[in-house]
């Protein structure tokens, strides 16, 4: 239990990625808030890990692109916790087109979600944590946020944007002993994210089966398999830990050597 007693926010905890980081916190000793736009599967994920680890998991519907959402997310698991001590910025969202066709409320969804999401649950947990001095602050990046991404200009800014806020605001957090990473994952061609959209998405856009746009993607991995939430949340932990006390602004890639800076 490497992180025993710690308090966690998950953003974007009821599915997914996020349902699975959950998992892994309350496993290695947290307590956590799972925070999701959609609270009933949130509390189902919230009562599964309670009952899996006799520790008490709270739900709290949260749309991270509201200002009272998130803030009210942070002061109710400060209420029930007394602390905050990860906050995990998880919550995003992927919508792909060419640029001569991208619609702009598209465009805004993605960065209102993923970017200025991230930057308020940022700004609330960073209150708690500079009252604290401590704290860690993780936002679950992309290798997209190192590299362009193709057809997918979106989602590629929002996250190079991520990265340069995460570099801004550890430099900001840093004299009061709080901690701000990214965490860059490769293709996790087995999560839900990718069955239920982004095969279906590309194979129209390219022209090519499902199956062929899965083997595209393995085909630029130099270790040769999908990235697995295992594989993040391992990094997660660590960045989580008093083991990284000294890693802060920095994006670590988990892509299987797909991008190496």
């Amino acid at each position: 239990m490497r992180l025993k007693d710690k308090v966690a926010i998950v953003t974007g905890g009821a599915q997914g990625l996020g349902e699975a980081l959950s998992y892994r916190l309350a496993e290695e000793g947290c307590y956590v808030t799972i925070a999701d736009i959609n609270y009933e599967k949130a509390n189902e994920v919230a009562d599964a890990i309670t009952k899996k680890y006799g520790r008490e998991i709270m739900a709290i519907k949260t749309d991270v692109t509201n200002e009272d959402d998130v803030r009210n997310m942070v002061e109710k698991t400060v209420e029930k916790y007394g602390k905050l001590d990860i906050m995990l910025s998880n919550a995003g969202i992927l919508i792909a087109h060419d640029i001569t066709e991208f619609p702009l409320e598209d465009w805004k969804r993605v960065i209102d979600i993923n970017l200025t999401g991230y930057f308020l649950c940022a700004r609330e947990a960073a209150k708690v944590m500079v009252k604290q001095k401590s704290g860690v602050i993780i936002q679950i990046n992309s290798k997209s946020g190192k590299k362009g991404s193709f057809r997918n200009c979106a989602y590629a800014a929002s996250k190079f944007g991520g990265i340069g806020l995460t570099q801004s605001i550890a430099l900001d957090l840093a004299p009061y002993g709080v901690r701000v990473v990214a965490v860059c994952p490769g293709d996790l061609l087995d999560s839900p994210l990718w069955k239920d959209s982004l095969y279906e998405q590309y194979s129209k856009k390219w022209g090519i089966s499902k199956e062929e746009v899965r083997e595209r993607y393995l085909g630029q991995v130099p270790l040769g398999r999908s990235c697995t939430y295992n594989d993040v949340a391992n990094v997660v932990v660590f960045l989580a830990s008093d083991e990284a006390s000294y890693i802060t602004g920095d994006a670590i890639n988990v892509t299987g050597g797909v991008e190496m800076r």
